[in-house]
């Protein structure tokens, strides 16, 4: 009995050390969505790892992204958000490219009277595979559009093919923000093999998106933290894609480029801490392996 009451007591005793040796608690799972002021006038509403923005005016609200896919009541939550900030119509939905990840679920906003906006090429994308879920667009953009409402300017910039042929860059010139989506990621490599991704064009766009006027970049999915992107993260993206690049061209000209285990022997250390990096770094090596090794 003495040692039982021994053990007993060395227990409680031990109990605040044992306590303060456990893992700390999981920081509790982020709301499925939620609505983040960034201006005066503009908002990003996330539904889960996905981002669309809206910007709102006297005259009526300019949407992008109904981000429908990712929760089939996405579209809905979406535009009840909008509705918590302005009971203003929502004139516009524009859409960043082609993925229905993006894109699907907007049927909320046309039966509110919407006009929605794609570049000329996801328009043809679209009508070619007839996908239920997705509003087609109005109205198309080519090489550049402006929309202006209730004082507020929003241009519609195609700067090349790169995650799509597709992609709309839209600039808020006198907010000195972009929105843009999936191809500029923040310090994330590129997504699987790089799915409906054009080389060398990509590195072209990334250029001319540095060369316009611009201080955050709102992402369709959220930065590390929740935090927007600045220049230098773009600088950072087409670092990595040149350091990914060079390798494989090295693999393509010891021919290489077909052999899984030296294109998963690349390594490249600064960019560990990236997200997905032991996941997809290996993928994004052999979409580079294509272009070097096989000419596609």
């Amino acid at each position: 009995m003495r040692l039982a009451a021994a053990c007993i007591a060395g227990l409680v005793l031990a109990s605040p050390a044992a306590l303060a040796q456990q893992a700390p608690a999981a920081p509790p799972a982020p709301p499925p969505f939620a609505t983040t002021k960034v201006t005066e006038n503009v908002y990003v509403f996330r539904m889960l790892g996905h981002q669309a923005m809206f910007i709102v005016t006297p005259e009526g609200v300019i949407a992008t992204d109904p981000v429908g896919f990712v929760n089939k009541k996405g579209a809905e939550v979406y535009l009840a958000e909008i509705r918590k900030v302005t009971q203003a119509p929502v004139k516009y939905v524009i859409y960043s490219h082609s993925h229905y990840d993006h894109i699907a679920g907007g049927k909320p906003f046309k039966d509110a009277g919407a006009t929605f906006i794609a570049h000329r090429n996801a328009q043809k994308q679209l009508a070619v595979l007839k996908n239920p879920e997705i509003v087609m667009p109005d109205q198309v953009v080519d090489e550049r559009s402006t929309i202006e409402l209730g004082g507020v300017r929003l241009d519609l910039v195609y700067v090349g093919r790169n995650h799509s042929d597709n992609t709309l860059v839209m600039h808020l010139p006198k907010e000195k923000l972009i929105f843009t989506v999936d191809w500029i990621p923040i310090q994330a490599v590129l997504f699987r093999d790089v799915p409906d991704g054009y080389l060398p064009d990509w590195f072209d766009g990334l250029d001319r998106v540095l060369a316009m006027d611009w201080e955050r970049m709102i992402p369709g999915h959220p930065g590390p933290g929740g935090r927007f992107g600045t220049k230098d993260d773009v600088r950072a993206i087409r670092q990595y894609m040149t350091d990914v690049s060079d390798a494989a061209k090295q693999l393509a000209a010891e021919g290489k480029c077909l052999n899984d285990d030296a294109m998963n022997a690349v390594k490249l250390p600064k960019y560990e801490s990236w997200g997905a990096y032991a996941m997809f770094l290996p993928r994004n090596v052999e979409r580079f392996c294509e272009y070097w090794g096989r000419g596609y």
